[in-house]
């Protein structure tokens, strides 16, 4: 072993991010490997609640209190990354009034600051609230970014000396005399950040130890291994509507059930979810009706939302886990805890550590716990320094206001620039050059743009997760273009190109389950602009890369649900298949 140990960890969402972060904190050799982009698989899937706790108070203590201890620190370290909305467990007249006041004594016996609130004080908060609704719960929920808050970690974590390798697979792990000590992947354009066009490349990267923090994934790393990881991926559906129609995260107060949350973030709002136990997490079925009781069932809170607009719709796997002797049958009844395993003294293989199960609000807490496994393991004596120091956008975050007025930011633009780069807005906003807007509906700047590009490369769809450009209401039909042209400063035609499509790909498969009403004419517009108007979908001069524009042409007929909303001219009802795997 060398002087420094170097760690490998498997994985780039909010858990794999965390850990490279505070094992390069505390100055060890780290390298991150992803297959896609950051936040690739179920983080980016979330319907990016900062839990209070609330919603595990009844039925899973622990995970309630390590929610809100990991609540509080959240909003001190990642502070540009959270939005503090507040939180309503509501109570309609059909739902259990012994279950609600289960929920009042939970919240208080895990340290949950929670007050009982009468119906109309409710719709007083929340106008859109059904008139029926008896009273709530207030708790301190909130909403966090979990695109901006990975890639504040990465950053961290390259800061501190971590080297993070995205579009990167782990094709087998290197087993040694019973011993892990390194992997091997395949980069899919070389080391370093993507750039597409540029030959890919296999590498071996020995290691003093790695980390399998893959989430629903973390049993294919097992496998690798020849040990077995009992990963129980349960899907869930989540519906992005066009606008805010609550400002504070809205629970149903019952026991377990679908369709039962809804959460302001940014300039929409996310419903969810269902919870489904599926074999795979990369194959599974992506149903229209799925959307379609979802919103019927959130309806029953907020009426509105039975004729409100949805823009996209998206699928994610949670990557539950409990011992093998529990054998619980329903998803819903498997804790949200999460779970270190030592495969060392589990199964006999040394040199790799797996972490399983937990949630997006825990992620920083999971990290510590296997950093400090790690650094037991490697001989390596430091502390923790995670919960203490901010994130990069959050370091002296009280400035934020002093930023907007230094640069003569009181448009809503220029605020919510200010509002996403946080303590970074200096460095990036701090600019002689013309700074036009590039995505009007989340007033995306052309220097945030350009900021992002720089670590991203080519790939816009990292420049999407960073900034949000083309995540607002035309879902990129107003805006891709313009992303692409921010490359060709560093990068010939055929690597725009290639990004270009790469990002109109993207954008449309999550809007298949959302084409009905306003939103259908919003995707025929964005063909008109981007097939038409472009020529994007048979072009012959793209030697047949353009984007498969196919499902307009085939007919209103295609791929319909008959069945879906009858009578109602086809709302929610055509759906093209599957392939919504991210978030808005």
């Amino acid at each position: 072993m060398g002087t420094t140990p170097h760690i490998v960890v498997i994985g780039g969402g909010s858990t794999g991010a965390g850990t490279a972060r505070d094992l390069a904190m505390r100055g060890l050799d780290v390298t991150l490997v992803e297959q896609g982009n950051l936040t690739h698989g179920t983080t980016g899937r979330m319907h990016g609640l900062l839990h209070s706790g609330g919603r595990y108070a009844v039925s899973d203590q622990a995970s309630a209190a390590e929610c809100i201890e990991e609540n509080r620190v959240l909003r001190d370290i990642a502070s540009h990354c959270v939005e503090m909305t507040g939180g309503l467990f509501v109570k309609r007249p059909e739902d259990s009034e012994a279950y609600f006041q289960k929920k009042l004594d939970g919240c208080r016996e895990c340290g949950i600051p929670a007050e009982v609130i009468s119906g109309a004080e409710a719709r007083e908060m929340e106008p859109h609230l059904a008139a029926d609704v008896d009273k709530a719960i207030t708790v301190p929920d909130g909403a966090i970014d979990p695109f901006r808050l990975v890639a504040a970690n990465a950053a961290s974590a390259e800061n501190h000396g971590a080297r993070i390798e995205t579009h990167t697979t782990v094709t087998d792990l290197v087993v040694k005399d019973g011993d892990v000590v390194g992997v091997e992947v395949e980069h899919e354009s070389g080391p370093g950040k993507r750039v597409h066009g540029t030959a890919g490349g296999t590498e071996q990267i020995r290691a003093d130890h790695v980390v399998n923090a893959t989430g629903a994934w973390a049993g294919h790393i097992g496998d690798m291994a020849g040990v077995d990881i009992e990963v129980r991926p349960s899907k869930g559906v989540m519906t992005i509507m066009n606008v805010r129609q609550v400002d504070t995260a809205i629970n149903r107060c019952r026991p377990k059930g679908d369709a039962d949350i809804v959460v302001p973030h940014e300039t929409t709002a996310i419903l969810g979810t269902t919870d489904e136990e599926v074999d795979d997490p990369e194959d599974y079925p992506e149903e229209q009706w799925e959307v379609d009781r979802m919103i019927d069932t959130l309806a029953e809170l907020i009426p509105m939302l039975s004729e409100a607009r949805t823009i996209r719709s998206f699928w994610g796997v949670r990557p539950l886990y409990e011992p093998p002797d529990v054998g619980s049958t329903d998803p819903t009844d498997i804790t949200r805890d999460f779970f270190l395993l030592d495969h060392a003294d589990r199964d006999g293989l040394g040199g790799m550590t797996s972490i399983v199960g937990g949630k997006l609000t825990t992620y920083r807490m999971m990290a510590e716990s296997i950093s400090d496994h790690v650094c037991d393991v490697v001989g390596v004596d430091a502390d923790c320094r995670t919960a203490d120091e901010p994130l990069p956008g959050s370091e002296e975050f009280s400035v934020l206001r002093d930023y907007m007025d230094e640069f003569g930011l009181r448009s809503p633009i220029g605020r919510r620039s200010v509002e996403r780069l946080g303590s970074r807005a200096d460095d990036v906003l701090d600019t002689d050059a013309p700074n036009p807007t590039v995505c009007d509906c989340e007033g995306v700047t052309r220097a945030e743009i350009r900021d992002a590009v720089e670590t991203a490369g080519s790939d816009l769809n990292a420049v999407r997760i960073r900034t949000r450009a083309s995540m607002g209401n035309c879902q990129g039909g107003f805006c891709c273009h313009r992303l692409a042209n921010e490359l060709h400063a560093e990068y010939d035609e055929p690597t725009v190109r290639a990004a270009w499509n790469e990002l109109l790909a993207e954008r449309w498969k999550g809007q298949r389950h959302a084409l009905w009403g306003e939103q259908l004419s919003q995707a025929m517009l964005n063909y008109a602009l981007h097939a038409t108007t472009q020529n994007r979908d048979r072009d012959p001069a793209s030697d047949g890369d353009g984007v498969d524009f196919g499902a307009f042409d085939a007919g209103p007929d295609a791929d319909a649900d008959a069945g879906s909303r009858g009578g109602d001219a086809g709302r929610r009802g055509a759906a093209a298949d599957g392939g919504a795997r991210g978030g808005d």
